[in-house]
């Protein structure tokens, strides 16, 4: 599976995470570490935000920890460019 993935380290909750995407649509999941590592290594996992057809995706941190976030085609062709900013 490819994907990209940006590290954003520790955030205090509240904040929203705003995904620029440039080409087709594409998955955007919020992930706390633990479900990370298990979406890398493809099991079940937990995360906030979805699939997005439109750009920008923002996505609230629901609480402190560490985040990170994921962007994918699910299986799907295409190619999509990313950017991300964290909004206070």
């Amino acid at each position: 599976m490819n994907y990209t993935s940006y590290e954003l380290g520790y955030l205090s909750g509240n904040e929203v995470v705003e995904v620029t995407l440039i080409g087709t649509e594409a998955n955007v999941k919020l992930l706390d570490t633990g479900n990370f590592n298990a979406y890398r290594s493809r099991r079940r996992h937990s995360y906030y935000g979805g699939h997005y057809n439109a750009s920008p995706a923002r996505i609230r941190v629901p609480h402190a920890g560490h985040w990170h976030v994921t962007v994918d085609l699910g299986g799907y062709r295409g190619h999509v460019r990313s950017s991300v900013k964290i909004l206070s």
